[in-house]
């Protein structure tokens, strides 16, 4: 009797142990062949939906900001490898007054001589402290029709009912052929540094409009948009009769690790000012 129940009680033996370990170890190993590609796999994807979604989100933001473009603003300069791209943005516009009435009254805009108000036709457009008037913008450098330069911009002051009232009388320098202007809030500039350490790709509003094109803007506010940029090119093409319309080209690589994209978008821009 006590020789049986010793065998009874007896436990795993070293070599039983050591063969079932051989054994899981052979089937991890398998397991792990079957796995390791799935695995690998969903973290590429996973990295390239992350860069896609970086460089998507910056491109559709700068789309959404250059179709409040004022016309012919665009303009694009390089400086050392950092791009930037300029434009004044809007808020609205409408048509002023350019003949009086049938019975002689409105407040015409005079284009012979500095004149300070005159009457909006049609809905008075939203208009802010701050804001400016641009009537009839043609170029984004030089000294005539350009809104940087100064000679076809105001700034507002009031308004009451349908008058519209600058801060000092102001003789513009063309009549628009559509007896249009524009309400300009701010220039705004996006700035993109592949530089090593930098990789960034940067917008700036709230800063005082120059002649000159800022790199980058001293003042105002700035905000990142994009980390991980290895490459941007801003185009600007003006086109059709006139140059009537323009079209920005924005190209941006963003890559991390090994994993890279490059994402390429196009912007349709109104030039009839």
């Amino acid at each position: 009797m006590p020789f049986r129940s010793a065998r009874r009680q007896r436990g795993v033996t070293l070599v039983e142990m050591v063969i079932v370990i051989s054994i899981t170890a052979i089937i991890a190993g398998a397991v792990a062949v079957f796995i390791t590609r799935p695995i690998e796999s969903y973290a590429d994807a996973a990295r390239r939906a992350e860069l896609t979604d970086i460089a998507d989100t910056a491109l559709r933001r700068m789309a959404r900001d250059l179709r409040t473009a004022l016309p012919n603003s665009v303009r694009t300069t390089t400086v050392g490898n950092v791009r930037y791209l300029e434009f004044l943005q809007t808020t609205g516009g409408g048509r002023y007054r350019a003949q009086v009435d049938s019975g002689g009254g409105g407040n015409t805009l005079d284009f012979t001589a500095a004149d300070a108000t005159f009457d909006v036709i049609g809905t008075l457009p939203a208009l802010a402290a701050g804001d400016s008037i641009v009537v009839y913008n043609l170029n984004n450098s030089g000294a005539v029709a350009n809104a940087y330069s100064g000679d076809n911009l105001a700034a507002y002051s009031s308004s009451a009912a349908s008058t519209i009232t600058l801060t000092a009388a102001k003789l513009f320098p063309f009549s628009s052929p559509g007896n249009r202007f524009q309400v300009v809030q701010q220039p705004v500039s996006y700035a993109c540094d592949p530089d090593p350490g930098t990789r960034t790709l940067r917008r700036y509003w709230g800063y005082a409009i120059a002649a000159a094109q800022p790199t980058p803007p001293g003042a105002g506010n700035n905000a990142l948009l994009a980390s991980d940029v290895f490459e941007c090119t801003f185009t600007y093409t003006p086109g059709g009769p006139g140059g009537r319309y323009g079209v920005v080209s924005l190209e941006m690589r963003v890559q991390r690790d090994s994993e890279l994209i490059r994402l390429f978008h196009q912007v349709h821009v109104t030039n009839v000012p």
